[in-house]
Order: C-alpha cells, then structure tokens, then sequence
C-alpha cells in the first residue's frame, strides 16, 4: 500500500515539475484577468474604430454592416435552399420552416466538394461548379418551385450594401480563386446560374457564416444576439445600434454587424501579447500580417502551433532527449484534431503517446505530460483571447442599452468549440468572469451555417411581407396632394354654407358668431376676473392690464379639477362646483367684496345671440352633464352664483378658447386676425366680413367666428376617401358617436387611440408583439397622446420607446417599436395635414373677402399637440403653404390664450360700449 501512494506522489511530483517547466517556457502564452481586460479594452477602441465612417477604411477590424436588421420571431414559414461555402467543400441544404406556431425546422442536404483546381482557378469556374451542384441537388430532389427563395453563406469577409449584394474584400481559409476580389459574389452566383439554365431561384441574403450560426440559434432562443464561430476560423457578429453603424443610412433600429475579428492586430494593437511563436506561424502562412488575433485562436494554426512549440522545445533537450523526427519538422503534421484527443480528461495521455509515437517520436511519461501541458496552454489562450473581445462586445451591448445588467444569449459553431473536450468550459467561465454584469448563455448551433441562411432568407421574407402589410395600412393615413386640395375645398364649402342663413342648420361647421366686433388695440386698461373652462381643469383668474408705454398683463390664477361624476352629472351640479371654485379663489385672493367684470371661457360649441349670451350647442371632450344643452351658460352661471349668495360678478362676456388665443396674440400682433387650437380639441376662429354672416344682424365691420370646424365631417361624404376603419372604430367606441369627426381625426384626445387600434389590428395579424394583445392594448384611451409627442421625438432612441411601451404593458422587440414610431408618425402627419388644409380654406377665405392678391396674416396658436409635438407645427405650416400659395402666414404661440384672452375680451367689450 506504501509503495501505491509512493508511486502516486512520484507521479503527481513528475507532473508538477513538467507542468512547471512548460509554464516557464511559455509564460507569455499565460494570459492575466488583468491582461484580458486590457485586450477586451483595446478590442473595443478597434470596434469603435470600424464602426466610424472617418475611421473605417483603416481599421483593423472591419465591424462589416450584414443588413440583417432583424432576429427570427419563430413566425417564419416556408420552403428556402440555402448554398453554404466557406471551406474546401460547400452544402446545398433546402429547409422546411414551419408555420402555426410549431417551430420546427426540416432539412435535407448535401455536400460537394471543391476540387483544388477550382479552389485556385478562375473565379468563374468556382461559381460555376456551385451552381452545378445547385441544379444537380434540385433535380435530385425533384425542387421546381419558380422564384425559389435562396439564402447564400459565404464565409469572407464582403462589403455589404445590401442584404443581397456583398463584394468581396479578402480571400482567407486558403481560397485564391481569381477575379473575384472586389467584386459583388452574389452578382457572380447569379450569372453562373443563369449560364448552367433550368433552375429558377431568387437569392434574397447574403450571409456570413457567423450571422448564420446568430440566426440558426435565435430561431429556437429569442435572446440570441450574437454569434461566435471557433473553427477553423474564428469570427464573431452581433445586434449594433443603428445610429452607431456610420456606414449605413439611418438611425432606427439595429443591424448584425459583422466583426472579422480575426483582423483584430493587423494594425499593431496585440504587439506586446504576439509570442515568437505566433510570428513564425504568421511568417509561414498565405497571408502573412493578416489575420493575427485568428491565427492566434482558430483551429487552422493551433495544431501547427503547438507543433513549432514542441520543435522548438526538443532543440533546447526539453523535451524527447533533444530528438528530433521528420514529421515533427514538417508543417501541418500536427493538427488541432490532435490537440483535442491528448486534451481529453480520461485518455488524454494515452492519446498523447499514440501520436507523438506516430509523430516518430519515442517519448518517455514527462514528455506526455508537458506535451498536454503545451497544448492545454495553447488552447486555453485562444478560450482567454475569444473570451476577452467576445466580453467587450457584451459590455458594448449592454451599454448601448444602457442596462445594470444584460440577459443575452451567445449562438457558437466551429470545430474547436464542438470537439475540444474543455475549450467551451474555459470559454463560458472565462466570459463570466470577466463580464460579471453580463448574464450569458451560450447555445450550440446544431444546423450550422447553412440553417443560418436559410433562417435570413426566412426572416427576410417574412419582413418583406409584414412591410408589405404595414405599408398597406399606414398608407390610407398618407394624403397626397390631391386629397389635400380636396379636403380644403371641401372645407371651404363648409365655412360657406356655415355662414349662410338657409343651409346653417344643416351645416357640419357651425359657424358660430361670438359677438367679438375687434381684436385688442392696446387701449384696453383694468381689472378683470376671467374663467377658463374647457377640459378635467378648470382655471379662476385675476388679470390685470396696463396701457401706455408700459403695456403689461399680469396674471394670477388657480387651477381646480373637475371631477368624472361632475362632468358627467347634472348641468346644476356642475356649475354650483363651478361656483364653489371661484368662492375659494375670492378668498384666497382677498376679492370677495369686489365685483369685477368677468369673462367667461367656455371651450364647447355655444351659439350666440351676444357677447354675454351662449347657448350650448353640444358638449365635446368627454363632459356630458345633462340640462345643459340648449341652454345659456352664461344664465347657468348666474343662477349658480345666486344660489350661492356669497359674492356678485359682472359677466360680461362668454367666450371661446379658440377666440381667447386670437385675442390674445393680437394684443401682441395687430396683423393676428385667426385663432387656431391644436390640443386635446381643435378649432379655429377669424376675423369675418359682417355681410356674410347672415346669422347676425348688421352688415357694417367684422365679427370673429368660432367655426368649430370639428364637427367638419358629419356629413360622410366630406370624409370620403380619407376616413380610415381606425377612425370609424374610434369614433364608434365615443361618447358622440357620429360627432366632431374631423376633431377625431386631428386633436390630442383622439390621435393617441387612433394608434392604439392600428396597433391592436397589427398584433392580431401577428405584425406586432409576437401577435400577443396584452390586455393594457385593450384598454380604451391608455394610449395617450403624449406618448406620441414622446415617442416621435428625434432625440428618443428606440430603447426609450421601448420603455415607453413597457410602461404601458407592451413587451416590445427592437423592430416592434420601429413600428410603433411608424404608426404614431403616420397618424400625426395626418392631423397636421388635414389641419392645415383647413386652415388653408379659412385664409383664402379671408384673402377672397377682402379682395387681395396677396395676404399677409398671423394665426394665434395654442395647444399641447402644437406646442408639445415635435413635428406637428412644421408639418401644419408647410401644409398651408403649399395648398394657400398667395397667403404668408406666420403663427405665433399664444402665451396663456384661454385666460388673457378672456380678460382681453372683456375689456374690448367694456370699452366698445363706452365703460372703463
């Protein structure tokens, strides 16, 4: 028993002292935590390099863009070939992915081989032997599908311009076919399949093998956005931010960048970690001064690797006594198969002994041991080298999103990966421990590349058609010109019969008169009390104006909520809150025993017989508090003040929000003669010619007329061609069905619902989250307008938009908020459109009253969806350009519209009949 563990310690000691020896031979090859992040850190500055357009064309590592902007959803279906060529033999594989939800994936395929005439011949004759084994798999499987979908692995490095289109920048692994350098491969598949006739396919996606090895395994695990090959040689993909991808227009969404990191050094930036070792490697290979970090790495060089180590290390009698044989002098006789066998846990030595003896060698146990210690070294570095670029893509992915921490998973093909016993072992601990923050699987491709570009093809397919449907449906929000003029002629006819006595009643556009005969002239002085009604807020104000050379208006206000009982209750129980309001603001002010003139805004269509009469018409916005309608509010008021009995006020004027803007900018801009609101509502009023409302007495001066152009449309026929099923479901599901069509179509309470039907419609037809309708998405009015203010700004990157959604319970891919943004911007740019055609109606108007070939005018603004959205006003102004040539308008944004505005009025009141 003695003996045994004698014998044992003997061994153990041998093997520790031959362990030892290697370390100190090799300690170059022993790479630090320390060092790896220094090499990780040195990996990102290159990636940063290749992704700069002022930087690229010297870049070491190219950061190739793939144009694949988009990872399986598993909603991919049909039948694709796929062409997989990046070694000395190529695959012709067809695929069957399947629909319904199953996910399954069936293949058929076949290997050709590359005869070495071919491999280092003419460039004509490589592709046309590929389209010959096409063809000849084709018939053998009896495929003859016209305009079959193709997808094309091709495993060098190209410059791709688009999916299906790359240009060869490099040959590697031993290819020298001439003539296709610098030149498009997919072009040159083509011409060789048309030249061989009989086969009909439609090559849609060029890939890398990498991005196909990303693509195969995210095709079963969603999270997979990168991809690593370690084979014979080694590369790595993954998911970039557009707008850090300078070579490619456009900043919305992601794109599989394709590192060819194998390039990583050529520039000089692994000097101080490049062995004498790899230098003779790099001196003896095809392309020496290339591809450094792969020779480093990939499977190609590590057996030679180890081979120059070992001759180097028997000339120095370190190890087989010195001797040495001819196969360990000749090159390419140790191969990275071999490193794989003496690796192995169990039989490692035995292995090894097996092939040094058929290496001619003849060595003693020491000599297996520091042989495996050899390669242990040599392949453990390339595990630490991968590891230390594939952390500094995580890190770069997990900052790009700005996250604490990244869930992700890595897709990994290649012979070193799949067959060395320990290499993924080290591989995934090593990026553990390096990108602590980083919460990595890792997943074998089990169909390789060829899989890969089918599943490009797929998903290019499937973008295809889903582009297809979504342009369809976002394209009846999208008015041309014609429809533009349309819509404000037919506007036009609207103000017309609005205005005139006989057809006002039938009339979709009210046209009311507001007894408001001038705009301020900057005469107007005093105190005013001013009320502002017209949403869930109800404002009281003080506002005091002066004249003179120091014109001022100041203001003091308080703002109260209107409760949903009350707005939807009693017209008796809505203007005693009313009341119970301005008590409060009285005594907060100390103004109980003051009686001030008052004005009064009311932001709901009022037909009115005078400045302090209005008769509510109907209630928009969402109040519908009953015995209101076809009363006046100004009375209601009055009986609310009485039965109050605490204070008295002079109303002297009721008016509306869309006036109050008007009055309001033209205290600052006498040429303001049009009052515009773009909110949660939308109207407009202008400055009318007396003799054409025949709805009021007197021919002589002007009148502002509240328009209340949102009731445009309740004759169908104004809408047709324009109104879209979106518009008719929100419109269906309102509390006025079959009112203010138009506001439905352009004002903030509306537009945010407008896409929350679009995007309910796209999630059933499975375009849009995963085709899973969350019951946030079916919640009317959760999708508010702000968020199309927020999720349209220029400066939101997609990963806010998808916080946004989150919020709102949507779980949304990348793709799927480039989308949304889509939607949003589609049913924004209609709302400022069709406001503008409406404003070019009232501004010709305006011109043809007056008799000018030219006018110059200023429109008053006011509004959230004006104010707040980023593009709105532009999109509005350019609309009325185009559609009213012979009017400047500039818009000004009113500045308090509603509560200036009525203390404006007021005073103009009092001034014109004759008070102070």
């Amino acid at each position: 028993m003695f003996a045994v563990h004698l014998l044992s310690f003997y061994f153990s000691k041998l093997q520790e002292d031959q362990i030892k020896k290697v370390d100190r031979f090799l300690y170059a090859m022993r790479l630090s935590d320390e060092q790896l992040k220094d090499i990780s850190a040195r990996f990102r500055a290159e990636m940063e390099k290749g992704l700069s357009r002022e930087s690229n064309a010297t870049a070491a590592v190219r950061m190739l863009p793939t144009h694949v902007c988009s990872t399986p959803d598993g909603s991919e279906k049909g039948e694709f070939l796929a062409l997989d060529m990046g070694g000395s033999k190529f695959k012709v594989l067809q695929v069957k992915v399947s629909e319904h939800g199953k996910r399954k994936v069936q293949m058929e395929s076949e290997t050709y081989p590359i005869p070495e005439e071919v491999l280092n011949g003419r460039g004509t004759e490589l592709f046309d032997h590929v389209a010959e084994s096409l063809k000849a798999f084709m018939q053998r499987n009896g495929i003859n599908q016209k305009k079959k979908p193709l997808g094309f692995t091709f495993s060098f490095p190209c410059a791709q311009s688009k999916l299906n289109e790359g240009v060869l920048l490099s040959w590697t692994k031993h290819f020298k076919a001439r003539g296709v350098q610098g030149t498009n491969v997919v072009q040159s598949l083509r011409e060789a399949i048309n030249r061989v006739r009989d086969i009909d396919v439609d090559v849609l996606a060029l890939v890398n093998d990498t991005v196909g090895t990303m693509m195969t395994c995210g095709y079963d695990d969603q999270r997979c956005e990168v991809g690593v090959i370690v084979g014979t040689g080694t590369n790595a993909c993954y998911m970039e931010e557009l707008r850090h991808v300078e070579l490619v227009e456009g900043d919305e969404g992601r794109m599989c960048i394709n590192t060819e990191w194998g390039a990583f050094g050529d520039d000089g930036a692994l000097d101080d970690y490049i062995t004498g070792f790899d230098r003779e490697i790099d001196a003896a290979s095809s392309n020496a001064e290339k591809q450094l970090f792969e020779k480093m790495v990939s499977g190609l060089y590590m057996g030679e690797l180890v081979r120059l180590i070992l001759l180097k290390m028997a000339k120095k009698g370190l190890l087989f006594g010195g001797v040495i044989s001819n196969s360990l002098r000749t090159k390419g006789k140790f191969q990275t198969k071999h490193v794989c066998q003496i690796e192995q846990y169990k039989d490692g030595l035995k292995n090894t002994k097996q092939i040094l003896t058929e290496l001619g060698l003849q060595p003693s146990t020491d000599d297996c041991v520091a042989v495996q210690q050899v390669c242990t070294i040599v392949s453990f570095r390339s595990a630490n080298l991968c590891a230390a670029a594939l952390a500094a893509i995580l890190t770069r992915i997990r900052e790009n999103r700005k996250l604490k921490s990244l869930r992700t998973t890595v897709g990994v093909d290649g012979m070193v990966y799949r067959m060395h016993p320990q290499y993924a072992k080290r591989l995934h601990k090593v990026v553990r421990r390096l990108v602590p923050d980083c919460h990595v699987r890792f997943v074998l491709s089990e169909s390789g590349s060829g899989k890969g570009a089918a599943m490009v093809t797929a998903v290019a397919q499937r973008l295809m058609s889903q582009r297809q449907e979504i342009d369809d449906t976002l394209a009846t929000f999208r008015l041309d010109q014609e429809q533009l003029k349309q819509m404000r002629d037919r506007m036009r006819v609207e103000l017309e019969r609005g205005l005139k006595k006989d057809s006002h009643s039938t009339a979709s556009v009210k046209m009311l008169p507001s007894y408001v005969c001038r705009t301020p002239d900057g005469s107007e002085t005093g105190k005013y009390l001013a009320l502002d009604l017209g949403g869930t807020n109800f404002r009281v104000l003080v506002v005091k104006i002066r004249t003179g050379l120091r014109k001022s208006v100041r203001m003091y206000n308080k703002i109260y909520a209107i409760p949903q009982e009350i707005m939807q209750g009693t017209g008796e129980e809505l203007f005693d809150h009313i009341v119970q309001c301005i008590s409060d603001f009285l005594d907060y002010m100390g103004m109980k025993n003051t009686r001030l003139p008052l004005g009064f805004t009311f932001s709901f269509p009022c037909r009115q017989a005078g400045i302090d009469k209005g008769t509510l018409v109907s209630w928009t916005k969402g109040f519908k508090a009953t015995d209101c309608v076809g009363n006046d509010v100004v009375e209601m008021l009055r009986e609310a003040i009485k039965r109050r009995n605490e204070f008295d006020l002079d109303i002297v004027a009721v008016v509306n929000d869309t006036v109050g803007t008007m009055m309001t900018c033209a205290y600052e801009d006498p040429k303001c003669q049009i009052g515009l609101i773009a909110g949660t509502g939308s109207n407009v009023c202008y400055m009318e010619e007396m003799k054409n409302i025949e709805t009021a007495e007197g021919d002589e001066g002007q009148m502002c007329v509240n328009t209340e152009w949102g009731g445009f449309g309740e004759n169908l026929e104004d809408l047709e061609g324009i109104r879209t099923k979106y518009d008719q479901e929100v419109d269906e599901g309102s509390l006025n069905n079959g009112k203010q069509r138009f506001e439905k179509m352009t004002s903030g309470m509306y537009l945010g619902e407008i896409v929350r039907q679009i995007l309910i419609d796209l999630t059933s037809r499975g375009l849009l989250f995963r085709g899973h309708i969350t019951e946030p998405l079916k919640t009317r009015g959760i999708f508010e307008t702000k968020f199309l203010s927020q999720i349209e700004s220029d400066r939101l990157a997609l990963l806010q938009v998808r916080s946004i959604l989150q919020q709102l319970g949507l779980d949304s891919t990348c793709d799927d908020s480039i989308i949304v943004k889509e939607v949003c911007g589609a049913v924004s740019h209609r709302a400022a459109q069709l406001c503008g055609a409406g404003m070019a109606a009232v501004v010709d108007k305006i011109r043809e009253n007056r008799g000018l070939d030219h006018l110059d005018v200023t429109v008053g603004v006011d509004g959230t969806l004006y104010k707040l959205h980023p593009h709105f006003s532009r999109i509005l102004k350019d609309t009325v350009k185009e559609l009213a040539p012979k009017c400047d308008v500039e818009f000004v944004l009113s500045e308090d519209g509603s509560g200036k505005g009525a203390a404006l009025i007021t005073a103009v009141a009092k001034s014109c009949n004759g008070e102070t």
